[in-house]
């Protein structure tokens, strides 16, 4: 099992390589710890600085612009490896055995799509994020959406998990997280709740067939059905619980259509204060 660990130079680096880490722990796998230069983000001020340059300007300026994005760019790769050397040693003082680091250039969902991983861990803020409001990272939604792989966002700081909340509603894309829970029994040590909010049809049936699925594989599983708004009552449930996990499919529909309704997704990853594994 190969791990992609995303790091940058925010506050959620730390939880990143602890969370990954975990998993590590319980899974063996080894990590290919992995850091994005974003040429686009290092070069804009330099752009602008050139862009308000008029007619007549000495050649002199546009060559000093030209050296400042040299050495900004210089700068980054410094300040990239230097992420990647305290991420590598995080990781190897926890007790991972194999660890490789990636100093890549250009777009994090190009990364994300050219590495092979079963499994991405990912902060939910970045560096440049305000942690003074609930905004996600930019990069979030775009890495989750790009993934053929799931994703797991880690919380603002890591804490054992002991036990996890499946938000079940009967789609594809949490099928698939059931599916990865029986191919990776190495998480049944977790004890798992099977959440159903307002279930329709035979999704109730479906809930106990599940649980049935992942006893067989030594989950010590719990069944349970709600009403209500379907974020409130799986916030409420993860608090009341103690929970330390969230396991639930990630946007279902397309962008155009989450402007328009709103993202289940988005705000039950603002909202929740433990870790979201996600799969689409």
């Amino acid at each position: 099992m190969k791990l992609m660990t995303l790091i940058d130079g925010s506050n959620y680096a730390a939880s990143v390589c602890d969370h990954s880490a975990w998993i590590v722990d319980n899974t063996g796998a080894e990590v290919v710890l992995v850091h994005v230069l974003d040429h686009k983000a290092a070069s804009k001020s330099a752009d602008n600085l050139s862009g308000s340059i008029g007619l007549g300007a000495r050649s002199e300026l546009l060559e000093e612009l030209a050296e400042l994005d040299t050495q900004n760019a210089r700068l980054a790769q410094k300040v990239g490896r230097a992420i990647l050397e305290d991420g590598k040693s995080r990781l190897t003082n926890a007790g991972v055995k194999v660890v490789s680091s990636q100093l890549r250039h250009g777009e994090i969902v190009e990364t994300v799509e050219d590495l092979e991983a079963d499994l991405i861990v990912i902060g939910k803020r970045g560096e440049s994020a305000d942690l003074n409001n609930l905004h996600l990272g930019t990069n979030l939604e775009r890495v989750v959406r790009s993934a053929h792989k799931p994703v797991l966002v880690a919380s603002r700081s890591f804490k054992p998990i002991k036990s996890a909340l499946v938000a079940f509603d009967g789609g594809n894309s949490v099928k698939l997280a059931i599916d990865y829970m029986v191919e990776y029994p190495a998480f049944n040590n977790i004890e798992c709740t099977l959440l159903a909010v307002n279930p329709q049809g035979d999704t109730a049936n479906q809930l106990e067939q599940v649980a049935n699925r992942l006893r067989s594989v030594g989950y010590a599983m719990t069944t349970q059905i709600e009403s209500g708004q379907v974020e409130n009552v799986i916030v409420k449930a993860i608090e009341n619980n103690s929970h330390d996990l969230l396991i639930m499919g990630a946007y279902g529909h397309s962008r155009i259509r989450n402007l328009i309704i709103g993202s289940t997704t988005t705000e039950m990853v603002r909202a929740c204060q433990v870790p979201v594994l996600m799969f689409r």
